[in-house]
């Protein structure tokens, strides 16, 4: 669905993305129906009051509600600042610290487009034979993980991880809007495909896991990912990072990553 650069449009295309009618959104900001279809008719002018009532039960996120305000004349309601500017410290700090400590099991921060911010020490030797052009920055991790030139020979249940991985996009162009989260999509969809062999663990009752052949022994590698986000996130890149936290999902992975750690160290 593409937006509209004008108040009305963005409203009325985050409403309909959310499957809201004019007369739920009109409750939720206690406004008139009327008055909504004034407004995303351009009939009338919202205030700055009525905007933030309005973008917050469609739950936009802070980037999308900055083009609203701006579309509405009015200055951007969050601030965007690089992770390395000054008052950003505390926050690189945090998530520095959370990927050293999750040492030796693999860590990584990526934006909202899933372009590599940081990694632990823990990523590199996973990405050993990779393409250097894959590597180069932008690094993005779902492109590597896919392509035939990344990852992808080596994951024993590519199948399996790339539904997951294709899932996971799609829905998150759907809740964002973000038409790069689209193309990315179709980029990734359209890659060469050659199925993976099937894992033999039995962790595919709890989770997908990620199942991928050690570049050097051969031998397979599980993992397990969680998700961690900034919950109180009021500045822009700061609400669009996500840190991935791998997992060894069966002692044969964890003790595979402790004797290369030990090796390293």
């Amino acid at each position: 669905m593409e937006s509209s650069d004008t108040t009305g449009g963005l409203l009325r295309d985050w409403r309909r993305r959310r499957r809201f009618s004019q007369l739920d959104l009109a409750a939720e900001a206690e406004v008139s129906t009327r008055h909504l279809s004034f407004v995303e008719s351009g009939r009338a002018s919202p205030s700055r009051e009525l905007l933030l009532r309005l973008a917050r039960p469609l739950n936009m996120p802070p980037r999308e509600t900055n083009r609203l305000f701006l579309a509405a004349g009015y200055a951007p309601l969050h601030p965007e600042r690089p992770l390395d500017a000054p008052d950003m410290a505390a926050a690189k700090l945090a998530v520095e610290q959370v990927l050293k400590a999750h040492e030796p099991y693999p860590a990584l921060a990526v934006d909202r487009h899933w372009n590599l911010v940081s990694a632990n020490a823990a990523l590199p030797p996973i990405l050993a034979g990779v393409a250097p052009h894959l590597l180069a920055p932008p690094l993005n991790v779902l492109r590597v993980s896919l392509h035939p030139e990344g990852l992808a020979p080596r994951i024993v249940n590519l199948a399996e991880w790339r539904h997951h991985i294709l899932t996971r996009l799609y829905a998150e162009w759907e809740t964002s809007g973000d038409t790069a989260l689209a193309a990315l999509h179709a980029e990734l969809k359209a890659l060469p495909f050659a199925p993976g062999r099937k894992p033999h663990g039995q962790v595919n009752a709890v989770a997908v896991p990620l199942v991928l052949r050690d570049k050097v022994s051969e031998a397979p590698m599980s993992f397990l990912s969680t998700t961690t986000v900034f919950g109180t996130a009021t500045d822009v890149t700061l609400a669009e990072l996500t840190l991935e936290c791998f997992y060894p999902a069966d002692d044969a992975t964890r003790r595979m990553l402790l004797h290369q750690d030990g090796e390293h160290a």
